[in-house]
């Protein structure tokens, strides 16, 4: 633990041990959504399937990222993650991104996706509030992990016919705002 850091963000009014919580939750979500989008891009197949898929990777793979990006700073406050996954799964702080009961249906995939992000831009945007002008190192991390969660629920819902978001898919380059923290 970086006993100066933990310090710091405390001195600022920070209820420590309220934002590990947060933290630890949404650790839970992105690890238990990149295992829950391994299992629904599997199942987006056929001609509507094959056009979500690559954004459906790109998704789970960043979530992947979210959570190795978060990992450390976890430590770095003082918490630790649950030493038993069945633990962490049920802690999460998004409802599991479930395969629906017709997982041949890719607009009821579309709609667990979409779910799934929008549940995580509420998540991030909290902690972004709890932390701006106090916790600069938390407030980044949380912020650019919003900004591709943002991306992530635009994508989905121009799929459903929500509108244009004005988002392009990105090529070749996963987690643009968050590769900082995974270095």
């Amino acid at each position: 633990m970086a006993k100066v850091t933990r310090k710091m963000v405390e001195e600022t009014g920070i209820n420590v041990d309220e934002l590990l919580e947060l933290l630890v939750k949404n650790a839970a979500a992105e690890l238990t959504t990149f295992y829950y989008y391994t299992i629904l891009r599997v199942n987006l197949i056929g001609l509507e399937g094959e056009g979500v898929k690559e954004i459906a990777e790109s998704a789970r793979i960043e979530d992947r990222n979210h959570f190795e990006a978060l990992v450390p700073r976890i430590y770095e406050l003082g918490g630790k993650l649950p030493s038993h996954m069945n633990n962490f799964h049920d802690i999460s702080g998004c409802p599991p991104a479930s395969l629906p009961v017709d997982s041949s249906n890719t607009t009821e995939l579309l709609k667990v996706l979409v779910e799934a992000e929008r549940c995580a831009v509420r998540q991030y945007t909290h902690i972004c509030n709890i932390t701006a002008g106090k916790d600069h190192r938390t407030y980044d991390l949380a912020l650019s992990i919003l900004h591709e969660e943002i991306q992530h629920e635009s994508w989905f819902s121009e799929f459903l016919g929500e509108g244009p978001s004005g988002h392009f898919q990105r090529r070749g380059d996963t987690s643009p705002f968050v590769s900082k923290f995974l270095e």
